[in-house]
């Protein structure tokens, strides 16, 4: 019973405490503190962070890498350069072929800007080995690699239109041989006619 009348006792001093001056005082005083401070951080956020504060992205397509680095510089912005293994006949070597975000677009302040620069020629490839293999086989097996078929010359040989030689700038060239993507390979066939 004692014990029951103490813990009443207890809880009702801590329920007078809760309302009492003192307590109300120190409770208001805390939470202007919280809100200034809450509104202190807001503050240092918004500067931190450059809120509302956006930068246009120039146009860098069609422009050297160097002259790129120096707008994105200027407008507080930088580059990361990602694929560069496509040539693309449309812009000079070494311009930027593609951005993003596109040219316009609002970012903020040190962003990245992800390039694609173009490279000083395009990819060379291995000429695939086609001796003995029909025309008809060959043309898609060159065209899938970027190679163009040059002139069609044709020698006396059993095999109708089987590749006899491959030749490139008017020397033959073997299997393995490394040419640039686009290159007019040209190919001697067999005419059917036996020597």
């Amino acid at each position: 019973m004692f014990n029951f009348v103490n813990s009443f006792q207890k809880s009702m001093n801590f329920i007078k405490f809760l309302f009492s001056k003192s307590f109300i005082k120190q409770l208001i005083y805390a939470l202007i503190v919280l809100l200034v401070f809450g509104f202190l951080f807001l503050k240092w956020l918004k500067t931190y962070t450059n809120h509302g504060l956006f930068v246009s992205v120039p146009v860098l397509t069609g422009k050297s890498y160097q002259v790129a680095q120096t707008l994105l510089q200027e407008n507080s912005l930088r580059s990361e350069v990602q694929d560069s293994s496509n040539y693309n006949p449309r812009y000079p070597k070494g311009a930027v072929v593609e951005q993003d975000p596109l040219a316009g677009s609002q970012v903020k302040q040190d962003r990245k800007i992800y390039l694609i620069i173009n490279p000083s020629g395009y990819r060379y490839f291995a000429v695939p080995d086609v001796i003995r293999r029909t025309f008809r086989q060959t043309k898609p097996t060159l065209e899938a690699l970027g190679f163009q078929i040059g002139i069609l010359t044709y020698e006396d040989d059993l095999g109708k239109d089987e590749v006899l030689e491959i030749r490139y700038k008017g020397q033959i060239i073997k299997a393995g041989t490394m040419l640039q993507k686009t290159s007019k390979i040209d190919l001697v066939l067999g005419n059917g006619i036996r020597k």
